[in-house]
């Protein structure tokens, strides 16, 4: 039979977070600090406590010491540690323009920097550990965000539409259209490489003059994000992002991430996967976060972090991609969200006030965003994160009572 433990996640205080979400879904005061992260796992990095009798003791401490008890003898005969980190993600501010390396390119990176530098607390690395990073995001309240590049004949046409000023109050300055004209060489296809590659390339290599002239364009326009302001353009959405891109970040070359990116809503429930390589940015809202158990991050702007234009451009996958929008079927519990991970996957269960039947794929770890779950003989609240030890005798089932909303990740299965 699976065995219960409380479990308490981690803090990142990142700038770009919330001061609210995170306290108030935890039921704790806030402190006055952005709470933009809560990590759940046992990253070595910020592993997570459970509730054991003696007190609380980490979880990545339990599994070096007895990984054959806390994560069951085939998990910790094949992967040696929990293979999937789960997070509260609460973004006020955008988040970077990112990437992630896939497995091969993780690997490299790693040993190569291990050998050559920057040292592994230097805000210059690059990789911080040798695993890939897919990650699949499931809103928990309205959430924004960028992901997977357009096609590029329709980021030529944005790109001609943000210069003449098409969906704002006014066009660009000769200044600025000729500071950009790389990009639509780019974009049209003159370069050398992949389309996206050169117009990137071009992108990372404007000057700080047209930077700045950039961010004075988009701070000077009248435009909103509803539309009521007169002007029923549809690119107003994305008018309205970039010029909150230009007053967070002035001077940053990605404010125009949406004229290439593919903006995407989430309502709470849906969620988006975002494998290796694909260019994406989280811009606002609250969500889980599942990914595999890596903190290898690729930055490519809007943030005061470090940016390896070189790199990111190696491991990038530059081939058009919208997001798929994954919506759990009506009348489905438990629903587990489509993806092709074999590190994670992710499951929503609905209690109606009766009684459900759950048998994890252990282990796994659980978080209730709503209502009162009572789980055989304990009872878990609003924002209590429950890890499920495996059993003995193999995986069992538990009994689930009550009216409440629970998400589970747990492994995926080997081989996808």
């Amino acid at each position: 039979m699976p065995e219960l433990y409380r479990l308490h996640g981690g803090i990142r205080h990142y700038d770009w977070g919330s001061r609210e979400l995170i306290p108030n879904f935890l039921g704790i005061p806030g402190n006055g600090r952005p709470h933009a992260e809560l990590w759940m796992g046992s990253h070595r990095s910020l592993p997570s406590f459970l509730e054991l009798p003696a007190g609380r003791e980490s979880l990545a401490e339990l599994i070096d010491r007895d990984g054959a008890f806390w994560l069951g003898r085939e998990m910790a005969e094949r992967r040696g540690d929990l293979p999937f980190l789960f997070k509260l993600l609460a973004a006020e501010r955008p988040l970077s323009i990112q990437a992630h390396p896939n497995r091969e390119q993780a690997a490299e990176g790693f040993a190569r920097e291990n050998r050559d530098g920057p040292a592994p607390d230097d805000p210059k690395r690059n990789y911080r550990d040798a695993n890939h990073k897919p990650e699949l995001l499931c809103a928990l309240d309205d959430f924004v965000g960028l992901c997977g590049f357009r096609e590029p004949a329709e980021t030529k046409m944005l790109v001609g539409d943000f210069l003449a000023g098409k969906g704002a109050s006014k066009p660009a300055p000769q200044a600025l259209t000729s500071g950009l004209a790389p990009l639509l060489a780019a974009i049209e296809g003159k370069g050398r490489g992949p389309v996206m590659r050169d117009f990137l390339s071009a992108l990372f290599a404007l000057s700080g003059e047209t930077r700045e002239a950039l961010t004075d364009f988009l701070l000077g326009q009248d435009c909103r994000e509803d539309g009521d302001s007169g002007n029923p353009d549809p690119a107003a959405p994305e008018w309205a992002m970039m010029k909150g891109f230009a007053g967070e970040f002035p001077g940053d070359r990605a404010v125009i991430a949406p004229l290439f990116l593919n903006a995407f809503r989430l309502r709470p429930g849906e969620a988006v996967a975002v494998g290796a390589g694909v260019l994406h940015a989280y811009v606002k809202g609250f969500a889980l976060e599942l990914m595999a158990n890596s903190d290898n991050v690729l930055r490519g702007g809007l943030t005061g972090k470090h940016v390896d234009p070189g790199e990111l451009l190696r491991v990038l996958d530059f081939g058009a991609a919208e997001p798929e929008i994954l919506r759990p079927e009506t009348g489905g519990s438990p629903f587990t969200y489509p993806s092709n991970f074999e590190e994670f996957s992710l499951s929503v269960i609905q209690g109606d006030g009766g009684s459900r039947e759950f048998s994890p794929e252990c282990p796994a770890i659980c978080v209730v965003s709503e209502g009162r779950a009572e789980i055989g003989r304990e009872t878990f609240l609003k924002g209590r994160g429950i890890y499920v030890r495996p059993g003995d005798s193999g995986p069992g089932k538990l009994d689930l009572r009550g009216s409440f909303t629970m998400y589970v990740a747990t492994a995926g299965k080997p081989g996808r």
